[in-house]
Parts: structure tokens; C-alpha cells; sequence
């Protein structure tokens, strides 16, 4: 029922007035921006078609070296940067929980005092006057002037979602908590893969100083026995300069290795949040051979799994619903404001039952002019949308061009391996040889040296290849999307 105070003319004009908004405003609301059809992924990587992939094993399971399983669970303990991205999943968190209070009307305990002084010849003052003159004011409920305004209650806005603007807004906020989960994800991966790079680095250093070791003793007994042919008057005393200035070099540069393995440590320690201390591991390369056979899966199955990629899909999809958020913007809004408790201008009556008072009111209301800051906005949202659509493709094509690049490497460096170990058995051989012919008297000091120098370099490139075809596998390993769980 409609009280009668109340025209009902007024409630005819709202009604003309609300749909005179909605007619102008949905007039001018924005189209949405189709994105553009990303590039095809191709069907397999490097030809093969074989779906198993080493990136479905654990990172456990799959490094498999108690001594390196055991600086992962470290660094997963210590490190800093995974703590700064769990951080960042907290902040997502909150701006969901955030977004989510829009939805529901909020309620505030308000407890209000003032005081207003009318005018005589103000709309209020003229009437208050002539209210105190009726008959039917008595005691209390005379108005004074001032007139004080005693408030004890509750007051609630709530704007209706009546075009799913709030709803995209939590929508966007939880995708943005979900991007924030696979961010973390990804520092795990990347995490994991730098510990095994170092520490295979390490096993390469280590393996350096065995070989180097190993030719020490070889040209510290050359130069002994150089020694003797001098005294034997067989050679001159530059054979044994020369013996002793390549002995010299290779100690050299066994200190150089053991520079590059606390360099390395240091590192490594402070991917797990340490301070420096040394990095417990096992045999070093020399011994070490890498799988017989690695899989990796076919493309498909890397967006699935690699964190990046996700992270950047469910950022992109953020960024679309923001562009519904901001053509919402152009649309009506529905705002209702309530309040109820004790209202009265003397302290005496406040908590007096005819001093309950309450209200509501309800209003649409438009964007008719200056509606530039809307465009802008609505333009900003677009643009972020298709930057992340780019990045997103950025990111795919990035994942690809990894695992191609690492599963070359394995092969190709498995290869180089094979021939160098070849070459290192040949040049062995050569340096017995020469040895045997000079205490014979049929081969050169010079022919020594060279052998033994010939055969340093071969076995320091071959613990290199090896090292490279451990970090190929590690990269490889990372880029398929593995490391993370």
C-alpha cells in the first residue's frame, strides 16, 4: 500500500526516469573485443609421437641421488623466494575474500550525535516553530533550537548485482588466486632445476680434480724419470724445465677448480637459505651415465603440466573477465541503503519505544556525462588483455623451443660423449706408448709432453660434455613441466 503522503505522480516520474537511464545507458555500452585465434601448437616434439614423458615422474623418483633429494628438501624448507611466492598466494587470497564482501549488503553499528541551529526563515526553522505551537506538543517533544540528533543503530548499503559485475569481480580475483598458486608452482620448478644444475656442476668440478689429480701423478713420476736421463746424460736440463713447467700449469689450474667449487657452493647454499658451508654429494660424473632412454611427451601435454603456461592462461582469463567488469561500468547500478534503530533530539526519550525509527531507499543510477574515465578504463582493460594474450603465446612458444633445444642436447651431446670417450681411450694409450719409447730412448721428451698434455685436455672436454648432457636432461626435465609436485 502506498502511504498516502506520498503522490503517486512520484512514483510514476522514478519509474519514467529509471527507464530513461536504462534506455541511455545501454545505448552506449561497449562492445566486447573478440581476441585474436593463437598460433596452432604442433603435434609432437621433434617427430616422435610418444606420449609417456619423464615429466610425470617425481622429482624424487626421477633425480634419484639420496644427496641431491636431500638439498631439494632443503631448499623447499629454506628458501626465500619460495617464501616470497607463497606470499603472493596469500595476497591473492585476500583480494578474493575481498571481492566476495561485495556480494552481500554491509551492515555498520553507527552511534551518531550532532547538532543543527535553523534559521528562522529556513524551511526547518519556519516549521519547527510551527509545530511547538500546537496543542498537541507537551514536555519532551518540544523542538528546541539548536536542535540536537541522538543516533543508535544500524546502517547497511548493498549495490545489487543485477549485471554480474561483482560476480566477475570475485570470478577475476579467484582465477587471479589460482595464477598466484601456479606462480608458486613455477618457483618450485625452477627451484628444483637450478639445485640440480649446481650440483651436477659440482660432480663436473669434482671430476675436473680427479683428472687433474691423476695427471699430476703422471707428470710428477714423467719428471722424475726425466731426471734420471739427465743424470744418465740422455737429455739436457731443459727436458726438465719443460717436464716441471707443465706440472706446474696443471696445479695451476687445480686451483682454479677448487675456487670454481666454492663458488658453486656458495651459490647453492644460498638457494637453500643458508650461509656458506660444504655441500655434501656424491660420486662425480666420471662415473655417472644417463638414462637409456628419455621420453618427453607430446606437446599438449606441456600446457597441462608446465606452470608457467597455466599461469599465464589463467592470468589472460582474469584479464577477459576484467573487460566485462569494465562494460558493466556503462550499465545501471542498484544501490539500496537501509538503517533502523533509536533517532531522537533529547537523550532523555532516545531509548523510548517510539523513538525506533527505520528506512530504506532504493535508486538506479547512470553514467550520462563525463563518461571518459569509464572509456579509459574499459580501453586499459583491453589493452591488458591482449598484452597477456601475447605473453601467453610468448610463454608457449618459449616452452616448445626449450624442450626441442634440451632434447637435442641429450642426444646430440650423448653422441659427443661417446666419441670422446673414444678418443680419451686412444690418447691413454698414446701416453704409455710414449713413455715406453722414451725410457727406450726412441721418442722425445717433447713427444711425452704432448701426449700427456693431449690427454688432459681430451678427459677435462669429456667430463665438460658429460656435464652438459646432465644439465640438458635437467632443462629438459623442467621445460616438459616437471619438478613441481
Amino acid at each position: 500500500m502506498v502511504p498516502s503522503f506520498i503522490p503517486k505522480s512520484y512514483f510514476l516520474s522514478a519509474g519514467r526516469l529509471a527507464t530513461l537511464v536504462l534506455v541511455i545507458s545501454s545505448c552506449q555500452v561497449a562492445r566486447p573485443v573478440q581476441p585474436s585465434v593463437p598460433h596452432p601448437l604442433p603435434g609432437s616434439f621433434a617427430g616422435s609421437q610418444d606420449t609417456s614423458s619423464i615429466a610425470a615422474q617425481g622429482w624424487r623418483t626421477f633425480f634419484a641421488d639420496p644427496s641431491l633429494v636431500s638439498l631439494i628438501d632443503t631448499a623447499l624448507a629454506g628458501n626465500l623466494d619460495l617464501r616470497i611466492a607463497t606470499q603472493r598466494i596469500e595476497v591473492a587470497r585476500a583480494a578474493f575474500d575481498y571481492s566476495r564482501g561485495f556480494l552481500v549488503p554491509s551492515v555498520n553499528a553507527v552511534a551518531s550525535a550532532g547538532v543543527d541551529r535553523f534559521g528562522r526563515n529556513t524551511l526547518n526553522g519556519v516549521g519547527n516553530f510551527d509545530t511547538n505551537l500546537s496543542d498537541n506538543i507537551r514536555g519532551d517533544q518540544v523542538i528546541p533550537n539548536p536542535t540536537p540528533d541522538f543516533f543508535l543503530g544500524a546502517r547497511s548499503t548493498w549495490e545489487v548485482d543485477i549485471w554480474g559485475k561483482l560476480r566477475n569481480r570475485r570470478k577475476a580475483a579467484y582465477l587471479r588466486l589460482l595464477a598466484s598458486e601456479e606462480g608458486r608452482h613455477a618457483v618450485v620448478t625452477a627451484l628444483v632445476s637450478e639445485i640440480a644444475r649446481y650440483y651436477y656442476t659440482l660432480l663436473a668440478l669434482d671430476g675436473e680434480l680427479e683428472i687433474l689429480q691423476k695427471n699430476i701423478n703422471f707428470q710428477q713420476n714423467a719428471l722424475e724419470l726425466v731426471r734420471v736421463q739427465k743424470q744418465a746424460g740422455r737429455v739436457t736440463e731443459l727436458g726438465i724445465q719443460q717436464f716441471s713447467a707443465q706440472l706446474l700449469n696443471t696445479r695451476s689450474r687445480q686451483g682454479q677448480v677448487q675456487q670454481r667449487i666454492v663458488e658453486a657452493e656458495n651459490q647453492l647454499n644460498r638457494l637453500l637459505g643458508r650461509f656458506p658451508q660444504p655441500i655434501a654429494r656424491g660420486q662425480s660424473l666420471r662415473g655417472r651415465e644417463l638414462p637409456g632412454q628419455v621420453t618427453s611427451g607430446i606437446p599438449a601435454q606441456m600446457l597441462t603440466r608446465r606452470p608457467d603456461i597455466r599461469q599465464a592462461e589463467l592470468e589472460l582469463q582474469a584479464a577477459n573477465v576484467d573487460i566485462d567488469v569494465a562494460r558493466a561500468e556503462f550499465l545501471p547500478s542498484l544501490n539500496l541503503s537501509a538503517y533502523v534503530g533509536l533517532n531522537a533530539f533529547r537523550t532523555s526519550v532516545l531509548f523510548n519505544p517510539g523513538s525506533i525509527a527505520a528506512g530504506i531507499l532504493g535508486g538506479l543510477s547512470a553514467p550520462i556525462l563525463n563518461r571518459r574515465f569509464l572509456k579509459a578504463s574499459y580501453g586499459q582493460s583491453i589493452a591488458q588483455s591482449r598484452e597477456l594474450l601475447y605473453r601467453y603465446h610468448q610463454t608457449v612458444q618459449t616452452g616448445f623451443s626449450e624442450v626441442v633445444t634440451s632434447l637435442r642436447g641429450v642426444e646430440n651431446y650423448r653422441n659427443v660423449a661417446d666419441l670422446q670417450a673414444q678418443e680419451v681411450n686412444v690418447l691413454n694409450q698414446a701416453v704409455t706408448v710414449s713413455n715406453d719409447l722414451f725410457a727406450g730412448g726412441y721418442a722425445s721428451y717433447l713427444e711425452v709432453i704432448t701426449a700427456q698434455r693431449s690427454v688432459l685436455e681430451a678427459e677435462l672436454a669429456l667430463i665438460n660434455t658429460r656435464q652438459a648432457q646432465f644439465l640438458s636432461l635437467t632443462d629438459l626435465y623442467r621445460s616438459l613441466g616437471g619438478g613441481w609436485d
